[in-house]
C-alpha cells in the first residue's frame, strides 16, 4: 500500500457505523425495560454490552483465525475509504499481485466488519458511562453503583482501540496482538463485575457468603486462568499450534527438541527473532507445549474448583457451568491438534477461555468471604448437629 498506515479521513465515518449498529441495542435495552428501575436500566445495559462484547472476542478470534487481520491494511479504514466497498480498485490490485496475500476482497470485509462491532460497543460503553454518572447525580451515591467502574471501562475501550490499530500498523507483531486478545479478556472481566454487582443490588439481597479459603482459591484460579489465556494468545499469535500434531506426545516423542529462549523472545516481528533471523521450528514447539502443560495445570486446578464448588447448594448452577467449559476447552484443544487446527474448533476455544474468564469474574462479583463471626456461628451450629 502507498501512504500512510494511519488515514483519519474516514474515522467520522467508520464511527457513525459504529454509531447505527449501537442504536438497535440500545432501542431494545429501553423498549424492554420502560417500567424498570433506573439501576434496573443500567443493568440490562451492562448485560447486553457484556454480550455483544463476548462476541466481539469471538469475531476478532475468527478474524485473526481467518488471515484477516491485514485485511485492510491501514487504519481505521480501508485504503482510506470507510468500507471496502469504496476500495474495489486498491483490493484488486493487491489480490492480483498476491492471490493468496493477506489482501482479498473477502478479508477486507471480516476485518471492516470487526471494526464496526468494536466502535459499536465502543459507543454502548460511552453510553452506559453517561447514564451511570446520570443516575448517580439523580439517586444519590448511596443508592446507586460507583460511575467509576464504567469509567474505567470507558478508558480501557479505548486503550484497547489503540491496540487494535497497532496490530494493523505494526503488521501483526505478536507481542501487541497477543496484548490485544488480553486486552479484551480485561474488558469482558471489567463489564462481568459491573453486571453482577448491579444483579446483586437490583435484587436487594446480599451477596452469597462462601468460605474465606473458597473465595481466596477462585482469584487464584482466575489469575491461573489468565496466564494459560496469555499463553494461548502466544501459541496462536505466533501460528505455533500446528507445531505438534499428536496427543498426548508431540513429534512422536514426549519431549520433542525445544528452544524456549528464542520461544519466548517477546519482542520481535512476526515469524522472526529480535536480530531479524526466522523463527526456529524449535521455538515454535517451545510455544506450544509450554501451552500444553500449562493447559494441564489448568483444567486440573479447575477442576478442584468445580468440586469444592459442588459442595455448596448455592453454587450448583456456577459448578455445571464451569465444568461444562473445562470440557469444552479440552475438547476443543484437543481438536485444534489432532485435526489440523479447524476454524470451529478454534474459535470455540478462545469463547471457551472467554467464557470461564466471564464466569470467574461473576462468581467474584456476587459472592464475598464470610467474615468471622459468621465463621464462628457456623462452627457453632456444626457442634450442635
Amino acid at each position: 500500500m502507498q501512504g500512510s498506515l494511519f488515514d483519519l479521513s474516514p474515522l467520522l465515518r467508520v464511527m457513525l457505523m459504529g454509531l447505527i449498529l449501537a442504536s438497535g441495542p440500545l432501542l431494545w435495552v429501553v423498549l424492554r425495560n420502560r417500567r424498570a428501575t433506573p439501576v434496573g436500566r443500567l443493568q440490562a445495559l451492562t448485560l447486553v454490552t457484556l454480550f455483544l462484547t463476548f462476541d466481539l472476542v469471538l469475531f476478532g478470534a475468527f478474524t485473526r483465525l481467518t488471515d484477516s487481520g491485514l485485511g485492510c491494511p491501514d487504519w481505521p479504514g480501508c485504503y482510506g475509504s470507510a468500507s471496502p466497498a469504496g476500495a474495489k480498485a486498491e483490493i484488486h490490485a493487491a489480490q492480483t499481485a498476491m492471490p493468496s496475500g493477506p489482501v482479498t476482497h473477502s478479508k477486507a470485509w471480516v476485518e471492516m466488519v470487526h471494526r464496526y462491532l468494536a466502535t459499536g460497543v465502543g459507543v454502548l460503553i460511552i453510553v452506559l458511562t453517561v447514564a451511570s454518572w446520570l443516575v448517580r447525580r439523580t439517586r444519590g451515591a448511596q443508592r446507586t453503583p460507583s460511575p467509576w467502574w464504567p469509567t474505567a471501562t470507558l478508558v480501557w475501550v479505548c486503550i484497547q482501540g489503540a491496540f487494535g490499530a497497532l496490530t494493523v500498523t505494526m503488521k501483526l507483531f505478536p507481542a501487541i496482538v497477543s496484548m490485544h486478545l488480553l486486552g479484551g479478556m480485561a474488558l469482558l472481566a471489567l463489564l462481568a463485575a459491573q453486571a453482577g454487582a448491579l444483579r446483586v443490588r437490583e435484587a436487594g439481597r446480599a451477596p452469597v457468603h462462601l468460605p474465606s479459603h473458597l473465595y481466596g482459591a477462585l482469584w487464584l484460579v482466575l489469575a491461573l486462568l489468565l496466564v494459560q489465556v496469555a499463553s494461548g494468545a502466544w501459541v496462536s499469535t505466533n501460528y505455533a499450534v500446528l507445531a505438534c500434531t499428536q496427543f498426548p506426545q508431540c513429534q512422536g516423542v514426549w519431549w520433542p527438541d525445544m528452544n524456549f529462549a528464542q520461544g519466548f523472545e517477546l519482542w520481535r516481528p512476526l515469524g522472526l527473532t529480535a536480530a531479524g533471523e526466522h523463527i526456529s521450528f524449535q521455538a515454535l514447539t517451545a510455544i506450544h507445549f509450554a501451552h500444553r502443560m500449562l493447559a494441564m495445570a489448568t483444567l486440573l486446578v479447575l477442576a478442584l474448583l468445580v468440586a469444592a464448588l459442588w459442595g455448596y447448594s448455592t453454587m450448583h448452577r456456577a459448578a455445571r457451568w464451569l465444568l461444562g467449559l473445562v470440557c469444552l476447552q479440552a475438547l476443543t484443544g484437543i481438536s485444534n491438534v489432532v485435526l489440523d487446527w479447524p476454524l470451529l474448533a478454534a474459535v470455540l476455544h478462545t469463547g471457551g477461555a472467554a467464557a470461564m474468564v466471564t464466569l470467574l469474574v461473576w462468581l467474584l462479583a456476587t459472592t464475598e468471604p464470610r467474615s468471622a463471626s459468621e465463621r464462628a456461628q457456623a462452627f457453632s451450629r456444626r457442634l450442635t448437629e
